[in-house]
Parts: C-alpha cells; sequence; structure tokens
C-alpha cells in the first residue's frame, strides 16, 4: 500500500493535469446534470414496519384523499380587531378560496357538496348524523358563513386570529417544486393591504438551505486555521480546493441521484457536514507531512510528496475506511431512512479520500516548491544547525510533560468534565422537530404560538385516530361511529373530536382528535398510548379495529424504534473499535481505552445536546430559544460519524508515541515525545472539524441545527479532553505495559502498518532518484 501510494503521489506530482482534469470533468458534469434534473429531496420521517407508518400505509390505499400531506396556516389581525367581520372577514374569505383552489390542494369545499348531494346513501353524512357536534362553547368556534360552517376553519375565542387546516393531495415532500410557497403566496395576496399576518406552519416547512452563512463562516475560520498550521496561503488553500472538490461530486452526485432513490434533505447535508470536515483534515495530513519532509529532511517537493502520500496518505486510508466501515454498519438496524443518510455519507467519505490521494497531489505539483516560503525553509534550516535536539513544539511539550507528571489528577479531570457534561443525556427524550422548534421570528414558529395562544397547543399537531371494520364485511355502523366518537370525547386530555371522513364503503373512519397538549408534551404521548392501550375494548364494544396516527404517534413509533436499535449499534461499534486498534496498535489497553473515550465523548454530546435543545441552557448564546426534544435520528447517526472522527484523532496521537516507543524511548518519555510530534496537527484538525460543523448551528432548520452542535460538542470533546487529556495521562499511568498483548495474539494478528513506517525507515536506504525513476516509469 505504501509504495503504491508513493508512485501515486509522485505521478500526479510530475504530470498533474492527468489527475486533474478527470475532476474537472466529473464536477462539470454533475453541475450540467443538476442544472437540468433539480434535486428531488423528501423531508419525510418515514419507518417502515412502525404502527403508525403502516396506518398511514393502509390509509393510502383505502381513502387516499386523507394521506396527503397536511397544511395549517394560522391568520392573525396585526392590530387587535376582529377577524370574522367587515373587510377582515372579506379578505380572510378570499384568502381560503385562494388556498382551496391552489395546484395540489384538495377542496373540502367540494368534497361536502358531492357527500351531500348523495344525501344518506353517503357514509359521511349518515355518520355526521350519528355523532354529536363538538362542543364549541368554551373555545375555538368554526367559521360560519350563511349558517354553513366553512370547512376546515377556526376563529379563535377572542375572535382575533383563525386558523385553516386543508390537505394536500399527495405527501408534501412528493408535492412538485414551489407548490407550498405558491400557496402560501395566494394567501398572501388575498390579504394583502389587510392588517392580517399569514403565517403558515412547521408542516409547510420548505427544504432547508443546504448552505447559509453559518456554513460560510465556519470554512473561514477553518481557512484561517488552515493558514495558521501550515503558515503559509498556497500550502492553507489547497487543503480547501481538494475538500470543496470531495464535496461537489460527493454531495453533488448524491443529489442527482435523488431521482432515483428516495433521498432525505438531511442526508445532503450531512453529507455536506462530513465532507467538508474530513476533506479538510485528510488534505491537512498530508500537506503537514509533506512539509515536514521539506522543512526537517531538506527533501525536494516532489520527493517530500511521494513520501508523504506513502506515509499519511497510507493513514488518510485507514482513518477513512474506518468511518466509511462505521456508517456502512448504520444499516445493521434496518431503518431506511438511517441507511440511506449513512450511505450517502459514506460515499461522500470516501470521495474525499480519493480526492486527497489523487487530487491533492496533482496540486502540489502545480504548486512546486512554492509549497514552502524562502523564510520558512532559513528558518528550518537554522533549527537544524543549531538545535536539533531542543523541543520545535515547546506548547505541546510543555503539555504533556504537565498531564504526565499529573497523570492521576489529569484523568480524574477528564472524567468529570466529560461526566457532568454527559449528565443530562439520562433525561434525553426523543421526538420529531414541531413548529417549536424552530426560532422566535421564523413564521414557523410564530404560527406555532398563535395557535397555541388563541386556540390551544393540540391544535398544532391532532391525532389522526383511524377505526375500520378489519375482518367483518359489514360497513361499520352508524351507531358504532357515534358510540366511538363520544368515547374519544370522554379521554382525559382530549379537547375536542371531528369526524374527517368515511370510506366510500363505509369500512374505514377517520377522527381528529386535538388533544389538550402540544405535539411533543409528554401527556400527548401518554394519551396515544392511552388510545392504543383501549383499541382492544373498542374491539370488543365497537365491533373495529383501532389506531392511532399523525406527527405525535408517528414521533412516538419512531423514537422507540431508533432508540432499541441504538444500544445493538454501541455495541457493534465498540466491537468494531477494540478489533481495529487490536490490529493497528497489537496492544489490549489502547483499544479499550480509545473505546472507553469514545463512549465518554458520544455521551458528553448527547448530554450537552440535550441541556442546550430539550432543557434550553444556554440558547441565548448561540441566538435562538427553542426548546424541543432531542431529534430522534440524531443519536445513532451521531454515534457513527464521531466513531470515525475520533479514531483519527486515536490513530494519529497514539501512534506517534508507538513509534517513539519503537525507536527506543521508554515510559513518559515515549509519551511526550509522541504528543509533541502529532498534537499540532490533531489540534488544526479538530479545530477544522468544530468550525465546520459549529457553522450549521446556525442554520433555520432545528434538524440540521442538533446535528451541527451535537457533531461540534462531540469533537471538542473527544479532541480537546479525551485525547489531549485522558489518553496520555492513562496512558502514562500504565507505563511501558500499554503496549503488551499476549504472544498468542501477537502471533495470531497480523501486523499492520497504517502510518508507512516501514516503507519511510526503508526508503532511507535508496536514493530518493531511484524511487522516482521507478514510479515514473511505472
Amino acid at each position: 500500500m505504501s509504495t503504491l501510494l508513493y508512485r501515486i503521489g509522485i505521478v500526479a506530482y510530475r504530470r498533474p493535469w492527468y489527475f486533474i482534469a478527470p475532476w474537472a470533468v466529473v464536477l462539470a458534469t454533475i453541475v450540467g446534470l443538476l442544472a437540468v434534473y433539480p434535486p428531488h429531496l423528501s423531508s419525510e420521517v418515514r419507518i417502515d414496519g412502525t404502527p403508525a407508518q403502516n396506518l398511514i400505509d393502509d390509509l393510502a390505499e383505502k381513502m387516499p384523499q386523507m394521506a396527503g400531506g397536511q397544511g395549517i396556516i394560522a391568520f392573525e389581525t396585526e392590530n387587535g380587531s376582529r377577524i370574522d367581520s367587515g373587510e377582515n372577514l372579506n379578505a380572510l374569505l378570499a384568502a381560503i378560496d385562494r388556498v382551496y383552489t391552489s395546484d395540489h390542494v384538495i377542496d373540502a369545499r367540494a368534497v361536502l357538496r358531492q357527500e351531500a348531494a348523495k344525501g344518506m346513501d353517503s357514509p359521511t353524512v349518515r355518520a355526521a348524523a350519528a355523532t354529536t357536534p363538538p362542543d364549541y362553547s368554551s373555545g375555538a368556534t368554526p367559521l360560519e358563513l350563511n349558517g354553513q360552517a366553512v370547512p376546515g376553519v377556526l376563529i379563535s375565542p377572542d375572535k382575533t386570529s383563525a386558523v385553516l387546516q386543508f390537505q394536500f393531495d399527495k405527501q408534501t415532500f412528493e408535492l412538485p417544486p414551489d407548490t407550498i410557497d405558491n400557496t402560501v403566496a395566494a394567501a398572501k395576496f388575498a390579504t394583502a393591504g389587510h392588517d392580517i399576518a399569514v403565517l403558515p406552519s412547521a408542516t409547510m416547512v420548505r427544504m432547508p438551505d443546504i448552505v447559509g452563512v453559518g456554513e460560510v463562516v465556519g470554512v473561514g475560520i477553518a481557512a484561517l486555521v488552515l493558514l495558521v498550521t501550515l503558515g503559509s496561503v498556497v500550502a492553507a488553500g489547497l487543503p480547501l480546493v481538494t475538500a470543496l472538490t470531495g464535496v461537489g461530486v460527493g454531495v453533488g452526485g448524491a443529489l442527482v441521484v435523488s431521482h432515483l432513490v428516495s433521498l432525505h434533505s438531511l442526508s445532503a447535508v450531512l453529507g455536506l457536514m462530513i465532507g467538508l470536515a474530513v476533506g479538510i483534515d485528510y488534505a491537512l495530513f498530508i500537506v503537514n507531512r509533506q512539509r515536514r519532509y521539506i522543512l526537517d529532511n531538506n527533501m525536494s517537493a516532489a520527493q517530500a510528496t511521494g513520501r508523504a502520500l506513502g506515509t499519511s496518505g497510507t493513514a488518510v486510508v485507514f482513518a477513512g475506511s474506518t468511518v466509511a466501515i462505521a456508517l456502512t454498519a448504520l444499516a445493521v438496524v434496518r431503518i431506511h431512512l438511517i441507511t440511506t443518510m449513512g450511505i450517502a455519507a459514506m460515499v461522500t467519505v470516501v470521495i474525499a479520500v480519493l480526492a486527497a490521494l489523487t487530487l491533492l497531489p496533482a496540486s502540489l505539483g502545480l504548486a512546486g516548491e512554492r509549497i514552502c516560503s524562502p523564510k520558512a525553509r532559513q528558518k528550518a534550516a537554522f533549527a537544524r544547525a543549531v538545535a536539533p535536539s531542543r523541543p520545535t513544539r515547546r506548547v505541546a511539550t510543555a503539555w504533556a510533560r504537565m498531564v504526565t507528571r499529573h497523570r492521576f489528577l489529569a484523568a480524574t479531570a477528564a472524567l468529570i468534565v466529560t461526566g457532568l457534561l454527559a449528565f443530562p443525556a439520562a433525561q434525553m427524550n426523543l421526538g420529531l422537530p414541531s413548529g417549536a422548534s424552530y426560532s422566535q421570528g421564523t413564521t414557523q414558529r410564530e404560527s406555532y404560538e398563535v395557535i397555541k395562544d388563541r386556540f390551544g397547543a393540540g391544535y398544532n399537531g391532532a391525532l389522526i385516530v383511524v377505526a375500520d371494520a378489519g375482518n367483518r364485511p359489514d360497513p361499520i355502523a352508524p351507531t358504532d361511529i357515534a358510540g366511538l366518537d363520544h368515547d374519544l370525547q370522554q379521554l382525559p386530555g382530549v379537547t375536542a373530536v371531528t369526524l374527517g371522513a368515511v370510506s366510500s364503503d363505509g369500512r374505514t373512519v377517520v377522527f381528529s382528535v386535538v388533544p389538550s397538549t402540544g405535539p411533543t408534551d409528554t401527556a400527548t404521548e401518554q394519551l396515544v398510548h392511552r388510545i392504543r392501550s383501549q383499541a382492544t375494548t373498542f374491539a370488543g364494544e365497537r365491533h373495529v379495529e383501532l389506531g392511532v396516527t399523525g406527527f405525535t404517534a408517528l414521533g412516538i413509533d419512531v423514537s422507540a424504534r431508533l432508540a432499541r436499535a441504538l444500544p445493538v449499534y454501541l455495541s457493534i461499534v465498540a466491537v468494531l473499535s477494540i478489533i481495529l486498534l487490536s490490529l493497528v496498535f497489537r496492544s489490549i489497553v489502547v483499544p479499550i481505552k480509545a473505546t472507553v473515550g469514545f463512549i465518554l465523548s458520544i455521551l458528553a454530546a448527547f448530554g450537552a445536546t440535550t441541556a442546550v435543545f430539550q432543557q434550553g441552557l444556554g440558547q441565548q448564546l448561540l441566538g435562538f430559544h427553542a426548546t424541543s426534544p432531542v431529534l430522534a435520528v440524531l443519536p445513532i447517526v451521531a454515534t457513527g460519524l464521531l466513531y470515525g472522527l475520533a479514531m483519527d484523532y486515536e490513530v494519529f496521537l497514539v501512534s506517534a508515541m508507538k513509534e517513539a516507543h519503537a525507536h527506543g524511548q521508554r515510559g513518559d518519555d515515549a509519551i511526550i515525545h509522541g504528543f509533541e510530534q502529532a498534537a499540532r496537527v490533531v489540534v488544526a484538525a479538530a479545530a477544522i472539524m468544530t468550525a465546520v460543523f459549529a457553522g450549521f448551528v446556525f442554520n433555520d432548520d432545528p434538524m440540521i441545527r442538533q446535528f451541527g452542535f451535537a457533531l461540534a460538542v462531540g469533537i471538542v470533546v473527544d479532541a480537546f479532553v479525551v485525547r489531549m487529556l485522558l489518553v496520555p495521562a492513562v496512558m502514562s499511568i500504565f507505563g511501558d505495559s500499554v503496549w503488551w498483548m499476549p504472544r498468542v495474539l501477537q502471533r495470531l494478528l497480523p501486523n499492520i502498518d497504517i502510518e508507512g513506517r516501514r516503507f519511510d525507515l526503508e526508503s532511507t536506504e535508496a536514493p530518493y532518484a531511484q524511487h522516482d525513476l521507478v514510479a515514473a516509469k511505472s
């Protein structure tokens, strides 16, 4: 592997355009395809096999008109005047008419007229006649026109607000582009010139912007870190160019494929996050090694490029493979949504590795000897001549000496810090984002607040209760429908029950149940469990099979499924970690220590995310105020991402210590020397990843925001607490026994040279020109 990568590095350096041209062609092709075929992303959080999802799929077959996406628009007068009279009423009716006549919106008025025309032959009319109308005496009331209620419209008790609930003919992610925006624009057009705010809910949110101001700032900070670390504009620019090209190909390719495979919008964002982070880091490792060969060993840029690929390039292949394996292992949980996220991120990582091994050395060939400035060369030559044995990285050396001197105190401090951060994770609630998850000032949050304050929190997420005749051949009797309606209204925590629709054969009935609490409240979750627990009773008394779906029910089922899958996946990752690191370091202590450190980092990330997003601690510092459950898919996906990144730091740091030990240094001397060699690049890599991930914290989409925060915290804790503090302290505690492994395992396990140390050693015995000649001929 090392020799092959060395030869690729030499050839790419000598003939750069042979490598750059294919990347440019692929990238241009992807851009052209996206211009002709815009990406088709989904916002659906779908997990097959859950009760709520099965009910939606069943409903789509029996009553397609009820299976479309839901739309909610709140209207509020800005001056506190009544919305149900005068010009405001005319504007509101015009807005309702425009919404109902918009493309892909089901006109509930026309549906009711059709059913009314059938008279008692209509199952819906017969069911409506048997059920008791909702009690509006103490709450919201329907908007009436000429003595008839306008379908889907309620007026708040203070008469200043209205809410319109309607359905699209498809799920929102299946609608043509701009459908939702055009529907909202139609309502705003009708109310223009009136003091009426039009507030679409979170159910009508458009796809998030993949790149925003925060993300650009994060990349800018990463560029600054590169400049400080490498000390050259040319050297700092190459990792950025390499990473952006890899992301363009990886994420762009995923967007092109979205026309063939269902791809969640979060998959593209995660691909962008991980692609930028590892793309910059992997390129940094190689460029840093090349510069060290030039400055410390006085090599030419061509020789140094080949040697850097032969050594650090091998480590990049191992690191990238580790991340790719961890992400691919997400398929083990057998959840399509998680699998596609993992595969999209994995492909982006693989492309980032390929870019670092081909595009980067070609770019180094274009840069030539300019990769190191004359000033840097003079400074390095002076250091070699005057003080060859003096530590060149004094801060890292001083830190390592302090940690090893106070090893027990350092280890205890690391455990206390990670423990305090992880503590809130014990109260972590999983769920899906609602309107309350959006920042103040967004239309989604304003709509949520208006509906909660004027109508009740439950109107932001009504439950859908479906009664089905099951194996019974007859339609559901109107008396059973009326009895079921009454039973649901009597349940604690129910504000209102409304008959939604009845299938044409009378065998399926849909109710809308409005809880007294919000979509993500614990009381609403308890109501869902209460209805499901009484399904057997309803089956016996009302002769129906009962199910619950809707936003809250979906959130409960998704969270429960993912919560069960997380321990399984975490166990797989832990075993994988121990096996891989045992092969790399031929040690028992190092793999266990590294795995425990990774678990501490994961728990700290979960705890901090819970404290900030669920409990609201410190949100003002981040510029938002929105408490919500932790995103259900976050723990398991973040585990895969952080595992791969944490192992990168472990490998680059501990392998330097192992190398020092192999060259005769013992005990703390080996730890300090290895730390001195690797700490600078590990700190720079962690700072870059933190900057990239932190940029996504300021995205308007609550899902992206949570992922950015969790990954940024995970990287900070893993790099600066676990690897910089806990790792040298624990290794100092164990001393040289940290490298012990039973002889039986030493004979059985292969000796993997992930950083090309043997190649590095062997190549010093042969002239570089000979290597160049062999590489050129190949």
